[in-house]
């Protein structure tokens, strides 16, 4: 649902979690905590933040910072700060047609959004609506002609990157969906309780649920019942995310890919080491923002290994838990190249639509702008682990 700028619900939104409450009070529960929640005791959601609030920016002064450049370059690509607006899917369902919103703002920042294989707009609309193609993000499916099909529909609107999805070889127990009846049993219990929850927030429904459609996976719709029965789809992921998937199925996605190839969902260094043997061009560390196998490292506490393994030999990007630009900072300091958000845009279209994400991208850039000034840094290529200290000493490296 979009807002007007002058009624944001009671609020004047500064920073993403300001766009969180937006989002809370604008979406029907299961939407909210579908975008919201992590799986399990969601422990390692709470340690992505945790771990970066916790790492201190090292203020330095008297040094010349008069002049601050934010762009960088990722696989060849120009970027005018270093943030990606990462693949969430679903995100069509929380405001209308909140993909092509979302890129549309992206572009006008300068930066890449990637398009989720369950977006509900298609690759094709999204493309349409800019002048900058997506970057296109892939789960390989037992049927592999899904893929092969999609890897086809992303080079014909010429989808500058492919991003591979390595970390959902099945799918984590995320407890919020279960007690909102969203991946329940067929029951007219579960579709009763959902459709209170969806008429209880009459904007919404004029909004996305009739001014949105079609509520379709628009990448996947001749394969995906609609995405108004969220347990069909989760039967549809059950069956079809493929859990036989290996290192040797690279060579098969460089057969129907010729373009930059990430690989998102590493967490290990030695998974880092097996990604470059394999050829890819970069790697994204990630948890899935804590939606996948709780009780693993946040992010920032496993990227400083990765880089130390591999950052010399392939780009590394990292997300999870960045809800501001001092986040980016640290995450950079730490060895990223850029790195993606996924809830703090997905909050922003969900409480303001366009104009939302652009005021959060607006909000970082300035963030990131203060904080290379006062780290005593003209440009984040300068930023490394000198730049932070972690439990009041530095960070070692």
């Amino acid at each position: 649902m979009r807002l007007a700028p002058d009624r944001p619900l009671g609020l004047h939104p500064a920073t993403a979690e300001d766009y969180r409450e937006l989002a809370r009070r604008a979406l029907p529960r299961q939407l909210f905590d579908y975008i919201d929640g992590g799986a399990y005791d969601e422990a390692t959601l709470r340690a992505n933040i945790a771990d970066l609030r916790a790492l201190l920016l090292r203020q330095v002064v008297l040094r010349d910072v008069s002049v601050r450049e934010q762009a960088t370059t990722v696989l060849g690509q120009q970027l005018s700060m270093p943030v990606i607006l990462g693949p969430v899917g679903l995100c069509g369902m929380f405001a209308r047609r909140a993909e092509v919103q979302a890129a549309r703002a992206a572009e006008s920042q300068g930066i890449p959004f990637v398009e989720s294989t369950v977006s509900i707009c298609p690759i094709e609309e999204v493309a349409a609506a800019t002048s900058s193609p997506p970057w296109f993000q892939l789960y390989v499916m037992r049927d592999r002609g899904y893929a092969e099909d999609l890897m086809a529909r992303a080079r014909a609107v010429k989808a500058p990157v492919l991003v591979l999805t390595l970390d959902m070889a099945v799918v984590g127990a995320r407890h919020r969906d279960t007690r909102n009846a969203v991946v329940a049993a067929h029951s007219t219990w579960a579709r009763a309780r959902r459709a209170a929850d969806l008429v209880s927030h009459p904007g919404w429904v004029r909004s996305v649920g009739l001014g949105g459609k079609p509520l379709t996976f628009g990448n996947l719709e001749r394969a995906v019942p609609g995405a108004s029965r969220p347990e069909q789809f989760r039967e549809w992921v059950d069956a079809q995310f493929d859990p036989s998937v290996t290192w040797e199925d690279i060579a098969w996605v460089r057969e129907h890919w010729d373009g930059p190839l990430l690989v998102k969902g590493v967490l290990d260094p030695q998974d880092a080491r097996r990604a470059v043997q394999a050829g890819v061009d970069g790697i994204v560390v990630s948890n899935h923002g804590g939606r996948q196998l709780d009780a693993v490292p946040s992010t920032a506490r496993a990227l400083p290994a990765i880089v130390d393994a591999v950052g010399g030999e392939t780009e590394v990007l990292a997300d999870g838990g960045v809800r501001s630009g001092l986040d980016v900072v640290k995450m950079l300091a730490l060895g990223a190249r850029a790195v993606l958000i996924g809830r703090a845009w997905a909050w922003a279209v969900a409480g303001r639509g366009e104009a939302g994400v652009r005021h959060v991208l607006k909000v970082m850039r300035a963030d990131i702008d203060v904080a290379l000034a006062l780290t005593g840094n003209t440009s984040v290529a300068e930023l490394d682990r000198s730049a932070l200290y972690e439990s009041g000493a530095p960070v070692a490296g």
